[in-house]
């Protein structure tokens, strides 16, 4: 049976971190990476997951199955955590989730259970794991323009003009904040005008939050989450607490869903606990326990605030640095983009054969769309990093 498998393509990502650990330069910087690091290149332990596993390790009783919905408690705060006060609606319901991938798939297939027909709009570009979990879920996918690559900006008109096509009925998954792979997010008069469409055509909001709290802060990051839910009667949120909490490898994260009233609600419930039953049956505990003791204790909960300041002003700090070192290894060119974008990812705006120059000649590492994770930037080599991009213009 086997035989008749052929090898698949080695994930972009994953592959370009291999090129970097494997290159014996000493100079040489890493850009591809997925996650959060700090000054010194780690991706740490927070404070507060510290003091909150050690909470747990003294005080957890039974290692029992949780329900298929995961822990009550974990729900309740992570759907306060996105919704604010309209958390105690009972037209949401929020499910513990593997991660925001499982939330994800786990909405998609709720979704195909509601409308086998069912259709969503993706950004182009979007985060690439988007349309697999989603494609392959058995969703058709559509595209709506997002970015000039170009022109380093937001394509609104064209994506406004885009949706104009879609049907009543139809998903629009929109990405909460930080735009993963270009940063640049939507403004608050610009997240107004999506939801006029929204509401003209009928469509429902798909919301992935992946990094709330990494742009402007928690409640403003949430703003199209929670303006949405005032404006349309369903909607599908996903949200994942690998970069906010740093918990990459526990797979914390959440699926909400959005019904026009209770008893639509409570059915939704049912869906989705049975589609979590066939597929994964039931979430890990450790990560939402961690996460659910943070929010639920007020000392930790402003702590881990300060945690996310911490992590948030520095990758601000490290754009502002690099357009600045920019504007002196390349005068000639405008890297100004990079400031306004938000989150751990932009665009750099160069072409695929400069990226590949910058691996061979510089050991600078990124992908050939030449999207850059921000914290791979340091006060240590944002000189060198400037240089080898001016080298290669």
């Amino acid at each position: 049976m086997f035989e008749t498998l052929e090898d698949m393509p080695a994930d972009a990502i994953l592959k370009l971190i291999g090129q970097h650990r494997d290159d014996p330069r000493s100079e040489k910087v890493d850009l591809g990476v997925g996650v959060y690091r700090d000054a010194e290149g780690n991706t740490p332990i927070l404070r507060t997951v510290k003091k909150a596993e050690n909470w747990l390790v003294g005080t957890q009783s039974s290692k029992a199955y949780l329900g298929s919905r995961g822990d009550p408690v974990y729900c309740d705060a992570i759907q306060k955590l996105v919704f604010g006060e309209r958390a105690d609606s009972k037209r949401i319901i929020t499910l513990q989730s593997p991660g925001g991938s499982g939330a994800l798939r786990v909405g998609a297939e709720v979704a195909l259970r509601a409308n086998d027909q069912a259709r969503v709009w993706v950004s182009e570009p979007t985060w690439n794991n988007h349309i697999p979990l989603l494609g392959e879920a058995g969703l058709k996918l559509e595209t709506y323009p997002y970015y000039d690559v170009d022109q380093n900006a937001l394509l609104f008109d064209a994506m406004l003009a885009a949706l104009n096509d879609a049907a009543a009925g139809d998903m629009l998954l929109l990405h909460g904040c930080c735009h993963n792979p270009t940063g640049m997010d939507l403004t608050a008069a610009q997240w107004d005008q999506v939801a006029d469409v929204v509401v003209e055509r009928q469509l429902i909001p798909f919301v992935d939050i992946a990094y709330q709290g990494f742009s402007a802060g928690l409640d403003q990051d949430a703003y199209g989450v929670r303006m949405l839910f005032d404006r349309v009667p369903e909607m599908i949120v996903t949200q994942s607490c690998s970069k906010n909490f740093g918990l990459y490898r526990d797979r914390v994260g959440a699926l909400s869903l959005v019904a026009a009233d209770e008893a639509t609600a409570n059915i939704l419930s049912s869906q989705a606990q049975s589609a979590v039953r066939t597929m994964y049956s039931l979430p890990p505990d450790h990560g939402g326990a961690v996460v659910s003791h943070i929010l639920n204790d007020a000392e930790l909960r402003a702590e881990w605030h300060d945690e996310l300041a911490e992590m948030r002003n520095r990758l601000k700090e490290m754009r502002k640095l690099l357009v600045t070192a920019l504007a002196e290894a390349a005068p000639a060119h405008d890297f100004s983009h990079i400031e306004r974008t938000t989150g751990m990812f932009c665009y750099l705006g160069i072409s695929a054969d400069q990226v590949a120059q910058l691996k061979s000649e510089r050991g600078v590492y990124l992908v050939d769309s030449s999207r850059i994770n921000v914290c791979g930037i340091t006060a240590g080599n944002v000189q060198y990093l400037a240089e080898s991009i001016a080298s290669v213009l």
